[in-house]
């Protein structure tokens, strides 16, 4: 039977989609008993619910209400005298789930008698580790809970493909149930500053879950906004090895990886990779060193490691914001100097305390690798030297200190399956901010590119927003019609490209951008002597691989470059 306790068939179970159904059941909604059975941590996926008339029902998500855990749950209901209501099981969403389990429902009286405490521990845990192992499964790279305290619901979004997204599953979620949640969670954060988590103050550290098996490093950084605390927490999947990573699949062109490769045959001196935050540095720099020869001794000093990289010895070195052992950093590097390696990957150069490690290792004749954040790869020496990390800049301008340069940055990869022809624009459509454009408007855009650029743009191809059963991306309307992330990036080498150190020492990158880079409408991009990442992004248009309207996204308006180069040449 649909109805039986065992073998239930999830079809016999009503859909409620809102409050106001909650609000209107018939019998009423009394109160959560998942106590009486031990059931907290259950109850964020099933939970049994006394209905006013002493019935009792199991509440669940759509993937568990019909399962061996709800099934023996409703064997247990039983056993101890309870009648099943009928009918005896609901499917909620997540949102409203974790709200009846925690009886925060906003406009729904729920009686507390034998409630307890609500949630418990275990069970707030178990609602945090719903939340990490969507993120993992559906590649986010960050999830961010932004509370309001003005309001009973508050937000949980993820960073996937660089798109900032609420999920439908999470939406509407309590802001008790998520505050009482970061609240347990930050008991297990290490190096955290404060044995409390505080809403009204700044906080970091890091702590480790577990997801199908692999090891989840967690990295929290609490912002105390104006409407309470927003926490961005970066996911970082251990075990996952860059080994089998190239930087051809990962958007490097032939011409890049050439160049690379060249470089690292080279012994000493320094491989930096810029960019912004989630740009994929780490991704790149981890599959390059992984491919060292073994023969080499590979130290890195990170925070926190984020790949586990083959024969090398990796070191964890956090810092927080009120460390307690400020000479940590120091005492490591000293120890790790000691060490007869051949290269050594530096995390992040950051601040003062990072810039003067990368002076003492770079200037000891081993290879260095490191990221740091800057906009492109001519402004990574003015970053370094900058007043917040504070690298010599005589030193950094000795020959043979820069090995290479690298800037990259990450752009939405087109759905093979499903994107569209250019000249679908031409018809009207529209731009990436949801405005409607005639096909006017698109003609001139497009005719404007292939004239600056001197290149052809009828291969080029538009993300399907409808998407396709190969991009669906877990339903996120954002993201379909994408398959993935490609990177784009530009390479400075400057023992082969000299000029260029002395352009940054005379303070004129200019002058060396208009005798090296590409000049509008002078010839083809394809022929340039050296190109911009925003260059490459357009020549990866042209082979239908990213949208050209997403380039204008994460560099600048073509408009605006077409006026800039011309002012540079």
């Amino acid at each position: 039977m649909k109805g039986s306790l065992i073998g239930f068939d999830v079809s016999a179970a009503k859909i409620i989609t809102s409050h106001s159904q909650l609000i209107a059941l018939d019998p009423s909604i009394k109160n959560s008993i998942h106590g009486e059975f031990d059931a907290e941590m259950l109850s964020t996926r099933v939970c049994p619910v006394r209905m006013s008339d002493q019935s009792v029902a199991l509440f669940g998500l759509r993937e568990y209400v019909a399962s061996d855990q709800a099934n023996e749950l409703a064997r247990r209901v039983v056993a101890k005298g309870y009648v099943l209501s009928d009918p005896q099981r609901f499917i909620l969403e997540a949102p409203l789930l974790l709200a009846l389990a925690r009886s925060q429902l906003p406009g729904i009286h729920i009686d507390a008698a034998g409630m307890g405490m609500g949630l418990s521990r275990s069970a707030l845990t178990g609602a945090f580790q719903d939340l990490i192992e969507w993120g993992v499964r559906n590649g986010a790279s960050d999830l961010h809970i932004n509370i309001n305290t003005s309001s009973v619901e508050s937000e949980v979004r993820y960073t996937i493909s660089g798109s900032y997204v609420a999920p439908q599953r999470f939406k509407n979620m309590s802001t008790g149930m998520l505050v009482d949640m970061l609240s347990v969670i930050w008991m297990d954060v290490k190096g955290g500053n404060g044995a409390l988590f505080d809403p009204r103050v700044e906080q970091q550290g890091s702590l480790i879950r577990q997801v199908d098996g692999y090891d989840v490093v967690i990295r929290w950084a609490s912002l105390s906004a104006d409407s309470g605390p927003s926490v961005c927490m970066r996911i970082l999947v251990q075990g996952i090895t860059p080994a089998n990573m190239d930087l051809s699949s990962l958007g490097y062109t032939d011409s890049q990886v050439l160049t690379i490769n060249r470089a690292m045959k080279s012994s000493g001196g320094a491989v930096i990779f810029a960019g912004t935050v989630g740009s994929g540095k780490s991704t790149t720099l981890a599959a390059l060193i992984s491919n060292l020869s073994p023969c080499r001794k590979v130290i890195t000093l990170e925070d926190p490691v984020e790949y586990k990289i083959p024969n090398a010895i990796q070191n964890t070195v956090s810092r927080s914001l009120n460390d307690s052992q400020p000479f940590v950093y120091a005492s490591k590097l000293m120890t790790v100097k000691r060490s007869a390696m051949t290269d050594v990957l530096l995390g992040e150069i950051r601040d003062t305390e990072t810039g003067k490690a990368f002076m003492d290792l770079a200037s000891s004749g081993i290879n260095v690798y490191s990221t740091v954040h800057a906009p492109s790869a001519t402004l990574v020496p003015d970053r370094l030297c900058s007043d917040f990390i504070g690298v010599s800049r005589d030193f950094l301008l000795t020959p043979k200190i820069l090995k290479l340069i690298v800037y990259q940055t990450l752009i939405a990869r087109l759905c093979t399956h499903c994107s569209l022809p250019v000249g679908t624009l031409l018809k009207g459509f529209y731009d990436t901010d949801g405005h409607m454009r005639s096909g006017t408007y698109w003609g001139q855009w497009l005719d404007s590119i292939q004239s600056m650029y001197c290149i052809d743009v009828s291969g080029m191809r538009i993300r399907n927003i409808n998407g396709c059963a190969s991009c669906s991306n877990g339903g996120i309307s954002a993201l379909k019609g994408y398959e993935g992330r490609t990177v784009v990036a530009e390479i400075i080498e400057p023992p082969v490209q000299q000029d260029f150190l002395d352009s940054v020492r005379n303070g004129n990158l200019i002058c060396w951008l208009s005798q090296n880079g590409f000049k509008a409408g002078d010839k083809s991009v394809l022929n340039a002597k050296w190109r911009s990442a925003m260059d490459n992004a357009v020549i990866k248009s042209c082979n239908g691989i990213v949208d050209p309207r997403d380039i204008e996204q994460h560099f600048e308006s073509f408009e605006t470059n077409r006026l800039r180069i011309r002012r540079v040449s």
